[in-house]
């Protein structure tokens, strides 16, 4: 039985009991009712049969509140939408629509699209919520990679939320031959998500739509636009600057595949069922395991675990650099356990094998930690620790981001 079936039993068991509940609770109304007061009299003054059942707003509130709307990851979704309903000046909305016009004249590729967020757009609508951000923002993946997590741009860009190298170093996303953090849909997520707020709270008093042009263009570009905006008497809002064309168009498509998603049958969009919880189940790691290692334990495809697991490049995970491991939601739970915890000759040799290659040739940075302490630790010139490490920013050290200890 996997976990999703196991919940919705759970859950039906819990209605049931609400339910009766409710119905209990009713009959008790409709007792104490009969009993407190005289035969019934219409607004004319005429009696009326107390014999007959009369509804109560209890029982008609009571009959609604079981009327539940169908949960889905696309309601979940628009219940989160902030933007939709907030008027735009003309020029400002004649630049979404232009988007709406140009996504629905191919919603096959919308269909294309969404479809390939199937098994993250639920738990990213999730993280997105979680910190009150409007829902508009969990679609950024859908204007950064088409929601494809292996996209690589021809900049350097990689992964949903298409960050630079440098980028992904400041944030701390670790990237070796063995694993790159921006291709981990779960790290770039967050990171994605910190990074628009702590630009929005550092230059733009809260303002996402600046802060999602300068996810764009970066802060330098957006803060030059929004001075010279200021000087002309212009209030300095995203719709008021002038920027590089992409920057330009980059909030109103957002909007634009935004607006589709609210009301998909307006503009003639199918969308793919996707269901309300996350596709897929996190598994804590301590050993290192190959995604080969891991489908025959778990008795899924390999290829499920690697379109589940893109951060991994060589097709195995090192705790060294990942601790968690995806795996479709519907694995058994005790399947899952044995794996964490090592079970499985195969994994026990993996563990053994991880064991005895780490050389210590690495460090996970703690909070607190500088690049001149862990030069000094290991005995070490800094300059070397920046050269090896590819570090633009000396003093952006994130915790959880791996160092390199040597040049090789």
């Amino acid at each position: 039985m996997t976990y999703r079936t196991i919940r919705q039993r759970l859950m039906l068991s819990a209605g049931s009991t609400v339910i009766m509940g409710l119905m209990l609770a009713a009959a008790a109304n409709s007792q104490a009712s009969a009993t407190a007061y005289e035969r019934p009299t219409s607004l004319a003054g005429t009696s009326v049969d107390a014999t007959k059942p009369h509804p109560t707003p209890f029982h008609i509130h009571f009959w609604e509140a079981l009327e539940l709307e169908p949960q889905d990851a696309w309601t979940t979704l628009r219940k989160s939408f902030q933007w939709q309903e907030k008027s735009l000046p003309a020029e400002a909305q004649a630049r979404v629509d232009e988007w709406i016009e140009y996504y629905r004249s191919s919603p096959e590729n919308i269909a294309t699209i969404t479809e390939r967020a199937t098994p993250w757009l639920a738990w990213i609508t999730q993280q997105v919520s979680e910190r009150g951000l409007p829902g508009e923002v969990a679609l950024i993946p859908f204007v950064e990679s088409s929601f494809d997590p292996g996209a690589r741009s021809h900049r350097g860009a990689a992964g949903l939320w298409q960050f630079m190298p440098s980028t992904g170093d400041a944030l701390g996303l670790i990237r070796n031959g063995n694993y790159d953090g921006r291709l981990d849909v779960l790290t770039s997520t967050e990171a994605a998500l910190d990074y628009l707020e702590m630009q929005a709270d550092q230059w733009y008093e809260g303002d996402l739509m600046l802060s999602l042009a300068a996810y764009n263009a970066g802060a330098g570009t957006i803060n030059r636009a929004l001075r010279q905006a200021q000087s002309q008497g212009l209030n300095g809002d995203y719709w008021d600057l002038s920027l590089p064309y992409e920057t330009m168009q980059y909030v109103p498509k957002l909007k634009a595949i935004a607006t589709i998603i609210n009301d998909p049958e307006q503009y003639g969009v199918s969308l793919p069922e996707i269901h309300v919880d996350p596709a897929f189940a996190k598994v804590k790691l301590a050993h290192a395991v190959t995604l080969s290692e891991a489908s025959q334990l778990l008795d899924v495809s390999q290829t499920a675990l690697a379109e589940l697991n893109p951060g991994l490049l060589n097709g195995s995970i090192d705790p060294r650099s990942a601790q968690t491991l995806l795996v479709p939601e519907e694995v058994d739970t005790q399947m899952l356990a044995q794996l964490s915890q090592g079970g499985g000759n195969q994994a026990q040799d993996s563990n053994q094998a991880f064991a005895q290659n780490s050389s210590g040739n690495t460090h996970r940075v703690e909070r607190g930690d500088s690049l001149s302490a862990i030069a000094a630790r290991y005995n070490i010139e800094q300059q070397d620790l920046i050269r090896w490490n590819a570090i633009d920013r000396p003093s952006a050290l994130q915790p959880g981001q791996l160092l390199t200890l040597s040049g090789r």
